[in-house]
């Protein structure tokens, strides 16, 4: 029974379960989330059942019901029942509406856990001291840096203690690695990527090597003078950081052998190992599938984009000319000079003085000059010949126009800066990116290249769109026009950028904008928002030096894991996979206490990076060595995991609390 205003409760009573509030792609992903990496009981919370993601979030199988309401309220709050529920996700709505539905559900649940979106951060820290059991997020902010670093052609990186963790690919992993977190890549088909591959242990290489030669092999000394088994110049490496058993080049990305960043494959049994023809010396390198590898690696701070400041300095020149004067102001104004000098010139030339001729051409220019009287030329007493006289009319003509023109250019600077009118994309403007959408997303994304002193431009259709003036306060210049994207792109200075990023709310428009941006600049880095997977798989086929990612798909696990009052400290991108950054703590009789690495770790869904121990709580010890100590309470562990891996350690972590 639906009518305006009310939706259909749960059919039958529900308790123990979670509520997500909104109808938008987050709500969409947050539902897919919880249903199918946390099995948990769903109730969504839509303003409208036929509009937005709606009927998607419908036809999810696991959400146990679907409730319209225009806006929420204590009514709506009953409906889904939020008195028996465990958590609940405001994703929709503005930083107002979600503050008062959150502070209306702690009234009729004291202990259930609340997560709200909020695009200002000050006052989401504000707000979290007012909830009981609560925290406040943003997805534009958790999506801002992959956007980023994306348009830099560069991997995002998360915070970890003093680390900044990174993805690297193929021939730039180097030293720094801490563990291998996706092999046989394709880019070409991106559903064969592997997370979190499973590793070999340390003594992994010695037990081929029992099996290859028994007893009676020849022993040789590897790098650190430890024994070892195996034939004489025979590339046996020793142990990686991580467990892998990958030698110095393995390690480094480079295989000597095989195709660069390939994984291993685990080693055959005994029974399944073909016998050695006679003299012959068997091959001791496992197969390996071919594919890329990406790999997890620690840098001690995020490397800033440098750009010689001499360019710098020529394009904040040549920007400040086009800032502080229109066309017409500056043609007068370079006329002008060009008469001024030549005049001074023909002074020079004729009197052979350099300083006497400085100091009547400034006269001149101001208005003071003594002209001769008509007898002083007749007796040839005058200051100069008739040139000199025409080179002084010039300068001083001259001078009279640059007053008006300075009082001109005074007029415009004050008065645009009054209309409150953007700037616009100087011809300084260079090796630039390009943001097109100044929402919520588009607006972190600038302030995000900004502090890493890059130059942006911002491209807005709508003029009363909200992330304009927060970009003005950047000093960004902005291009506001609702024609066709040719010509704003043109505008924006398109021939002189190095990337567009097409971050608007619509998967078309951003395609457009990227298709716009190849067809003025082939080779122009493009990085365009896309929710639909199928979509972006397309587009990454199709476009090269090309990049999609999807704020909601980004943003969606951190908001489910805080639901699950988990922390996750950041998201790092592999594609369009999503790896997940989290610190989870022991806590006293939970489930995480009495576990050690093996019982933590699970290939494709967990990988423990570092450990931080009660006694020293500010050490991260990275690659812990003892694998088999059992975590004690007050224990912290820094875990990478894919969404499902970590879904698991807090659905356990739950259970047992």
């Amino acid at each position: 029974m639906t009518s305006e205003g009310w939706g259909t409760p749960p059919v039958e009573p529900i308790s123990q379960h979670y509520i997500v509030c909104g109808g938008n792609a987050l709500a969409h992903r947050l539902a897919v989330e919880l249903v199918e990496h946390y099995e948990v009981p769903v109730v969504v919370l839509v303003p409208d059942r036929t509009r937005d993601h709606a009927p998607q979030i419908e036809q999810l199988p696991g959400v146990a019901a679907v409730v319209e309401y225009s806006s929420v309220t204590e009514e709506a709050l009953r409906a889904v029942r939020v008195e028996t529920a465990r958590g609940i996700a405001l994703v929709d709505g503005s930083d107002q509406e979600n503050i008062h539905t959150a502070l209306s559900a702690q009234d009729h649940n004291p202990g259930i856990r609340i997560v709200l979106r909020m695009f200002n951060q000050r006052l989401g820290d504000n707000i979290e001291r007012l909830l009981r059991n609560g925290t406040a997020l943003s997805g534009s902010a958790t999506a801002a840096p992959a956007f980023a670093a994306a348009a830099l052609s560069r991997p995002n990186s998360v915070q970890v203690g003093d680390r900044f963790l990174h993805i690297a690919y193929d021939e730039d992993i180097d030293s720094s690695r801490i563990c291998v977190v996706a092999d046989r890549i394709d880019r070409q088909d991106l559903s064969r990527i592997r997370l979190l591959p499973e590793q070999e242990g340390d003594s992994a290489p010695f037990v081929r090597l029992a099996q290859a030669f028994g007893d009676d092999g020849p022993v040789r000394r590897i790098r650190g003078g430890a024994p070892a088994a195996g034939p004489v110049g025979d590339p046996v490496g020793d142990p990686g950081a991580d467990g892998a058993g990958d030698s110095d080049a393995e390690a480094a990305g480079r295989e000597p052998s095989s195709r660069a960043g390939s994984e291993p494959e685990p080693p055959a049994r005994p029974e399944q190992q073909p016998e050695p023809a006679a003299g012959r010396v068997p091959e001791q390198r496992p197969a390996r599938e071919p594919g890329g590898v990406a790999a997890l690696q620690a840098l001690p701070s995020e490397p800033p984009i440098r750009i010689g400041w001499l360019r710098r300095l020529r394009w904040r020149l040549l920007d400040t000319l086009r800032y502080f004067t229109s066309a017409r102001l500056r043609l007068v104004l370079i006329t002008a000079l060009a008469a001024v000098l030549m005049a001074f010139g023909l002074l020079w030339y004729l009197n052979r003085d350099f300083g006497w001729s400085l100091y009547v051409s400034l006269l001149d220019l101001a208005g003071a000059a003594q002209p001769d009287q008509h007898a002083d030329a007749a007796a040839g007493t005058g200051t100069g010949g008739t040139w000199q006289r025409v080179a002084q009319v010039v300068i001083t003509f001259c001078g009279i126009t640059f007053a008006p023109v300075a009082t001109a250019i005074m007029v415009e600077v004050l008065g645009s800066g009054r209309r409150g009118q953007p700037r616009n994309p100087g011809v300084g403007t260079r090796d630039h990116v390009i943001v097109a959408g100044l929402g919520n997303l588009g607006t972190r994304v600038v302030a995000q290249l900004h502090g890493l002193g890059v130059p942006v431009v911002g491209l807005e259709r709508d003029p009363q769109a909200r992330g304009i003036s927060a970009v003005r306060a950047l000093g960004v210049p902005v291009v506001v026009d609702d024609g066709p994207l040719e010509e704003q792109l043109r505008r924006a200075r398109l021939k002189h950028s190095r990337a567009v990023v097409a971050v608007s709310g619509d998967d078309a428009t951003n395609l457009e904008a990227a298709l716009e941006a190849r067809a003025g600049k082939p080779d122009v880095r493009v990085v365009v928002r896309l929710f639909d997977d199928n979509f972006a798989r397309h587009v990454y086929a199709t476009l090269d030096n090309a990049a999609s990612r999807s704020v909601s798909y980004l943003s969606a696990p951190a908001f489910a894991a805080a639901l699950m009052g988990r922390e996750v400290l950041g998201t790092l991108s592999v594609f369009r996979h999503v790896l997940l950054i989290a610190e989870l703590r022991a806590e006293e009789g939970g489930a995480l206490v009495g576990m050690n690495r093996h019982d933590l770790e699970d290939p494709g869904g967990v990988r423990v990076l570092a450990v931080r121990l009660a006694e020293r709580p500010h050490l991260y010890t990275w690659n812990y060595a003892d694998r088999t100590r059992r975590l004690g309470a007050g224990d912290r562990i820094v875990v990478a995991a894919s969404r499902s891996g970590l879904a698991r350690l807090n659905t356990t972590a739950v259970a047992e609390d």
